[in-house]
């Protein structure tokens, strides 16, 4: 069973769950330009939410525009705060060493995630509990070449 929570927006491009089970809705681009390689640039979407208290969201890379053109997200994932009330805007980067990449209005750019937020309560203490991997950093839990 999924729950479900009502999300309030203003603007014409309303996010869109292309299937169901779907994590992330699609946000579009209303406006255009083009990415040269390495160059990042920001659009807008047109779309502004407000979240229930309790609730955030985060604007992600889309999966096929990362495969296919090296399109990411510059400061992925993004988060939009319950609080936030202004448009949603998505710094895109062209991580493709050779080609440019062309947003036009109305492409699908990123992806909004709409997740229930736990509010921690930071405990000071003189030790943490230890765990199997203790303080082991990158690359820890893998197999050693």
């Amino acid at each position: 069973m999924t729950d479900v929570v009502e999300v309030l927006f203003t603007g014409k491009n309303a996010p869109t769950i292309a299937r169901p089970g779907d994590a992330g809705a699609d946000l579009a681009s209303t406006d255009s330009l083009t990415l040269k390689p390495g160059e990042r640039g920001t659009v807008g979407t047109g779309l502004s939410i407000a979240l229930p208290d309790g609730f955030v969201a985060f604007v992600v890379p889309r999966s096929g525009l990362a495969a296919k053109h090296g399109i990411s997200i510059v400061n992925s994932p993004g988060t939009v705060d319950a609080a936030y009330r202004g448009e949603i805007r998505v710094t895109l980067i062209n991580l493709d060493p050779v080609e440019s990449f062309v947003v036009n209005a109305g492409d699908r750019i990123a992806q909004l995630i709409v997740m229930p937020l736990a509010r921690p309560r930071f405990v000071a203490v003189d030790a943490l509990p230890g765990t199997h991997r203790a303080d082991g950093g990158f690359g820890s839990s893998g197999i050693s070449s």
